[in-house]
């Protein structure tokens, strides 16, 4: 008979995050709360699962470049995006699903709300992915380099190109949501999303060109590990 594993973990780590209410990030203005915040008490919902939960995931559904279920491939710098997903302790942590999207490599994302409509649509890409991590806790992702984008958050406001990751440790209470950067884009400096972390967290979602993934030819390769939990854990960051 398998052992239930029960984690508890800290309350969030105030100091990394960013602040709700960043009046340069002008959706926050209104998004943000205007009443203390509530303790939820911890119960095995939280501490425990989910666990595989798209038990149909396949190795197909980490390739964005040709999971669009057309005949062609997706437009753009083909890039591979890995790493492990880690807890507090260092540890890998097996069986994790992530879920990304992005926008193409011109810019835009295939979504109704879309406003870069000067920007291509992909035939070929529809911008999401799925994977689970193997035993050591590391996935691996094969897709093209997102474009920037305008999002009229300010004059000239453009974001920088990034990926958005849902992932979950081993339990529902580890759950993160947050956007991974690439290392050396000069977006990155003007971004108020970005920057709304403290500095000292903000290199957490930025990935590095690692020239051993890179694969001749073919990809260049990122590497971006994400740790849930502890001093060291992923900044949340959601757009």
């Amino acid at each position: 008979m398998s052992k239930m594993i029960i984690r508890h973990y800290g309350p969030r780590a105030y100091p990394d995050h960013p602040p709700f209410d960043y009046p340069a990030y002008k959706s926050t203005i209104k998004r943000n709360p205007r009443q203390d915040l509530l303790s939820i008490v911890e119960t095995l919902t939280e501490s425990t699962g989910p666990g595989p939960v798209w038990t149909e995931i396949v190795g197909e559904d980490a390739d964005l470049t040709t999971n669009a279920g057309t005949s062609g491939q997706a437009i753009g710098e083909r890039i591979i995006v890995t790493g492990q997903v880690l807890d507090e302790n260092g540890n890998g942590i097996p069986n994790t699903v992530l879920e990304i999207w992005q926008a193409n490599a011109a810019g835009r994302y295939v979504h109704w709300r879309e406003t870069n409509l000067n920007a291509p649509l992909d035939p070929n890409f529809i911008g999401v992915g799925q994977c689970i991590t193997d035993e050591d806790g590391t996935y691996r992702f094969t897709t093209v380099k997102p474009g920037p984008y305008p999002w009229g958050n300010h004059p000239n406001a453009w974001r920088p190109a990034h990926i958005h990751f849902s992932l979950f440790g081993n339990s529902l209470g580890s759950r993160l949501v947050t956007q991974m950067y690439f290392e050396g884009d000069p977006l990155l400096a003007l971004d108020p999303i970005y920057n709304s972390p403290p500095e000292h967290s903000r290199t957490r979602m930025v990935a590095k060109y690692d020239h051993d993934v890179t694969q001749e030819a073919w990809a260049t390769g990122w590497r971006w590990d994400i740790v849930l939990r502890g001093e060291e854990s992923m900044v949340e960051v959601a757009e």
